[in-house]
């Protein structure tokens, strides 16, 4: 009977193996640089941070490590959603329709660059992106064929859409209106995240005080009207995407989050009113069990932040949300079968770590537009996992493991340590015009590239067991007659639509933004009226300005 510690066993009986026969590596570290021992044991978890009834509890309860509902999958398994929106409002509609019927229970919209910073499909500078990366909407004609015969009360639609985002929410409400849906009947999310786009991702048009007034406004009105509307989705995974490390994609998107809810607080809204409609948005990595002590950690963090920091006191509004997309920079032009591989394991770790939404990227991505096959077999992915993995069947089943549990503890604490860094410096929005965030992902981003030019990281088919013949892929191909015909469209909108109304709601909506009214109830007005995303974007410019990247170099 062996009763001795690590440390021994690690002296005994590893240490005369490893020098008779070498390991494969002198040291292993996880994808964010997390050093991994060879085995983990009760050794490693202190009695403080394994104590299990505060620190890691049961699902359902405070501090939700091991899951925001008590029963978690046995109870209604997460909501599939497959990200789409290509080319055209018809085709993107088209497509839709196809993924419900293949059995998917949410839609996820793209739109185009032109949208996503407000420009109509005409504009001078959305010359060569209208349909590029998403669906092009100008105004309500747009939105309506886009959701044609699909019923706004039974689907939950996401939008990734943030600088537009009040203008995309008000025309998903006159659509649902229009289908006889009342507001508080509609469920879904806009991504609604604005600050992340000054530091990762650059879809950004105001300066950041004025961009945080739309999102304070979209959280007053959905908290007075739209109960079930998820007003902001705090988005961890551009920042991933552009090569930060899981403890800083946490710890990054927490304090936005801390930025957004201070700011709602300070302008008197109750937490508990809207702390329920905050959701998140993260990425599913490489790495299993890293990832699925990322997600265990980030709710345990959330948990705290919301009930030590801001005072929440119900369970709704400390329980972490989140939707997981699987890793789209891990996805290889090289042997795009492999990335069927890739995109399993990460939606596994999504799964493992607790997850209420999921999209898993198709095995095509990294040439073009995702093909039809491709968006079944990502789809089918789920579907597998969901109904023969028997991973849907148990909550929290890598609960308890030494190694899961000690890595939990451990990215809690290096996300924490930012965490403090950033409210040193006065919060996000300070760190992110010294540029602070910003220069710590490009380091991890350039470290992770040396590692894969060395060949100390392996990505398979790249630096790898390489093939000489690559198998190719049938691209999707586009209707390229699409933007002439958005174009026309939105000219035809301009000439039938009442002109003199037209005017009157956009001084009434440049009124409204030069005082603290909420510009919600005016754009609803306004888009019913016809007019464009451009036109209202043209108002907020005029009062807002535009925000030019000038971040002074931060040192320290």
């Amino acid at each position: 009977m062996h009763s001795h510690s690590k440390k021994e066993w690690e002296n005994q009986t590893l240490g005369p193996l490893v020098r008779k026969h070498g390991e494969r590596r002198k040291t292993f570290v996880s994808e964010s640089g997390i050093e991994q021992d060879p085995i983990f044991t009760p050794d490693d978890l202190n009695s403080d941070e394994f104590d299990y009834h505060n620190n890691v509890g049961y699902p359902g309860e405070y501090p939700f490590v091991r899951g925001i509902k008590a029963n978690m999958y046995r109870g209604r398994l997460w909501t599939m959603r497959q990200y789409s929106g290509f080319g055209s409002a018809e085709e993107t509609n088209h497509r839709f329709h196809y993924l419900l019927e293949q059995g998917q229970t949410g839609l996820s919209v793209a739109f185009d660059l032109p949208t996503q910073i407000g420009y109509d499909s005409d504009h001078p500078l959305a010359r060569g992106e209208v349909g590029n990366v998403g669906v092009p909407i100008s105004h309500l004609g747009d939105m309506q064929i886009l959701f044609k015969d699909i019923p706004l009360d039974k689907v939950s639609t996401s939008m990734t859409i943030n600088t537009t985002a009040s203008i995309l929410l008000s025309l998903y409400i006159v659509v649902a209106r229009n289908q006889g849906v009342s507001l508080d009947k509609i469920n879904g999310t806009i991504q609604n995240d604005i600050l992340k786009e000054y530091i990762a991702r650059g879809t950004y048009d105001y300066p950041p005080k004025e961009s945080m007034r739309l999102v304070l406004d979209t959280f007053r009105f959905c908290s007075e009207h739209m109960p079930r509307w998820n007003t902001i989705s705090v988005s961890g995974y551009h920042m991933r995407e552009a090569g930060a490390t899981a403890p800083q994609e946490l710890a990054f998107t927490f304090c936005n989050a801390i930025a957004y809810v201070k700011m709602a607080i300070d302008a008197g809204l109750n937490v508990d009113d809207f702390g329920s409609r905050i959701s998140f948005f993260f990425v599913a990595h490489n790495n299993l069990f890293e990832e699925v002590a990322k997600f265990r950690a980030a709710r345990r963090i959330w948990s705290r932040i919301m009930k030590e920091r801001f005072g929440a006191t119900t369970p709704e509004s400390m329980a972490l949300r989140f939707h997981v997309q699987t890793a789209g920079v891990t996805l290889t032009a090289q042997q795009p079968d492999n990335n069927t591989v890739r995109t399993t394991i990460q939606a596994l770790a999504g799964l493992l770590g607790g997850t209420q939404s999921l999209h898993v990227n198709s095995r095509d991505e990294a040439l073009g537009l995702p093909s039809k096959e491709a968006v079944q077999l990502s789809l089918r992915t789920q579907q597998i996992i969901a109904y023969e993995s028997g991973i849907a069947d148990i909550v929290d089943p890598l609960g308890g493991s030494y190694y899961v549990e000690h890595l939990t503890n451990i990215i809690e604490g290096e996300t924490l340590e930012y965490v403090r860094r950033i409210d040193d410096m006065g919060g996000a929005v300070a760190a992110l015009e010294r540029g602070f965030q910003s220069r710590e992902i490009h380091e991890a981003a350039f470290k992770h590239q040396k590692e894969v030019e060395t060949g100390s990281r392996v990505v398979v088919g790249v630096n790898k067991y390489v093939s000489k013949n690559d198998m190719t892929i049938e691209r999707s191909s586009m209707d390229k007659n699409f933007r002439q015909l958005q174009i026309d469209r939105l000219v035809s909108v301009r000439k039938q639509r009442n002109s003199p109304i037209v005017k009157r709601h956009l001084a009434k909506l440049e009124e409204a933004a030069r005082t603290d009214e909420n510009v919600v109830p005016v754009i609803i007005e306004a888009v019913e009226d016809f007019c464009t995303l451009g036109e209202i974007s043209d108002v907020f410019r005029k009062v807002f300005g535009q925000y030019k990247d000038q971040r002074g170099v931060y040192s320290g």
